[in-house]
């Protein structure tokens, strides 16, 4: 009985939390009959040079300084600026932005200058 393998090629479906999710037909023909399945492959797309910025809890600032500066300077949503500044204040820290370095060091020197205490991970 004759065995071959032969993987089809991939296409890109979507991304996902800077991976790809790549789909291929993966076909095993046994003579005269064959078989077909989806195998599913996940690709890292250049995660390594992301970084977080953290935004710590202090005794100073208040909400509402805290949430218009994210929505000021990381076009968060009320909302979304809400729920980080809960993060914040229960739980002493809260990674606000993921991206390369070169674009949330503005956004750090604009948190900081705001008094609030801001780092890059």
């Amino acid at each position: 009985m004759l065995f071959y393998q032969f993987l089809i090629a991939f296409k890109e479906v979507e991304k996902f939390r800077g991976r790809r999710i790549l789909k291929s037909n993966k076909m095993t023909i046994y003579g005269t009959y064959q078989e077909e399945e989806l195998v599913d492959i996940l690709e890292d797309v250049g995660m390594e040079d992301h970084k977080d910025l953290m935004v710590y809890n202090d005794d100073v600032n208040t909400f509402d300084h805290v949430i218009d500066t994210l929505i000021r300077v990381c076009k968060h949503s009320p909302e979304q600026a809400e729920q980080c500044t809960m993060l914040i204040h229960y739980r002493g820290k809260c990674c606000v932005k993921k991206g390369p370095f070169k674009e949330l060091k503005p956004m750090r020197e604009a948190i900081c200058e705001a008094g609030i205490d801001a780092r890059i991970l």
